[in-house]
């Protein structure tokens, strides 16, 4: 086989969950990988400085175009996940844009978008998803050759940890309890960030923009209710975990500025208005004769490419795509099985020993 000219993959917050997962399989297939971080210290800058073809850049993108036009001399690709705490979400996601653009080289931007709800129905916007959905509507109309890819929660968002909304909180009697605003039978979206990410934006670049100009694909390879998830916790952990619906979000850490305001959101958007987590169109096809705009996830409606699902009305189109760039994926049994407990182990925890 040919072997084609290796590419060169710009990547921002690099020690993130998603670029990371990028990082490792792009390292072992052979690109070279030129990501940005906040900072060098810390476990997975190191492990990520320890991979070939890898080159780790040092500093904060606020008002920082030169950085900018480091990481994107010469490359090829961009995978662009920014980050509340970096700064102004809005305003580096378009300086990142204007100098992917002008570097000249880039042949596909894929972009970590969310939804902003207030466009798509009688919802309030979350404010750290809202600015992203800014960002991706500023890309399309520089005419990069983009794709917008949507992750669903993070299965590795759990931890018996008292950190708010996935706290899996372990009781006196050995069980675990998830407490949190979603209604029992909302289907959600979820994946494996670490293991799948990488794998399924390795696709998305392959098959290039000619295949993904200018789509929003759903990063999202299992859809399950907050009932599901602890069932497939049971089972992996071979304990009672149940789930409890609150109509608040317990707040026991010091949380970072404007999370507070993400959670409240919500509160109201998921646990009160019961909205889809992704209110899109596209993720969402109608029944013919049906109302536009009924959501397989947590919406109200049935409509065409739906199934009837143990936790309501569920799209099969919102995990098909990400299936088909990925079929190796890790389902939430297997998770809390095979990486929770280790997960747990290293944040000093023993209840698995």
């Amino acid at each position: 086989m040919t072997q084609q000219p290796t590419k060169t993959i710009a990547v921002v917050n690099a020690t993130g969950r998603q670029a990371a997962s990028l990082i490792r399989v792009a390292s072992a297939v052979g690109f070279h990988v030129r990501g940005q971080v906040h900072s060098l210290k810390g476990i997975i800058a190191a492990e990520l400085q320890s991979l070939p073809n890898v080159t780790l850049i040092e500093g904060s993108l606020a008002n920082n175009p030169g950085l900018m036009d480091e990481l994107f001399r010469g490359a090829q690709l961009a995978f662009i996940n920014t980050v509340s705490q970096a700064g102004d979400e809005v305003a580096i996601g378009r300086a990142l844009a204007d100098a992917a653009k002008r570097a000249g080289t880039i042949q596909h931007y894929i972009y970590s978008s969310m939804p902003d709800h207030s466009v798509y129905g009688p919802w309030p916007a979350l404010p750290l998803w809202a600015c992203k959905f800014t960002v991706e509507n500023y890309v399309r109309q520089l005419g990069l050759p983009c794709t917008f890819v949507y992750a669903g929660i993070y299965n590795n968002n759990f931890t018996s940890l008292p950190y708010p909304l996935f706290q899996m909180e372990l009781q006196p009697d050995g069980s675990f309890e998830w407490r949190a605003p979603f209604p029992e039978d909302m289907p959600l979206p979820w994946l494996d960030a670490e293991h799948d990410v990488g794998p399924a934006l390795l696709q998305i670049f392959k098959d290039g923009p000619q295949k993904w100009h200018g789509h929003r694909i759903a990063l999202t390879f299992e859809t399950l209710t907050p009932v599901q998830v602890c069932n497939a916790f049971s089972r992996a952990l071979n304990r009672r975990v149940t789930y409890r619906r609150v109509p608040k979000i317990e707040i026991k850490v010091k949380i970072p500025a404007g999370y507070r305001e993400q959670l409240e959101g919500i509160e109201v958007l998921f646990g009160q208005l019961e909205a889809p987590y992704f209110p899109q169109p596209e993720f969402n096809p109608p029944a013919a004769g049906s109302p536009k705009g009924l959501g397989p996830l947590g919406g109200k409606g049935a409509g065409a490419g739906m199934m009837q699902g143990p936790g309501g009305v569920v799209s099969q189109r919102v995990t098909d795509e990400a299936r088909q760039l990925w079929q190796g994926w890790r389902d939430m049994e297997e998770y809390a099985r095979e990486v929770f407990p280790v997960e747990e182990e290293a944040n000093g925890l023993d209840w698995m020993l």
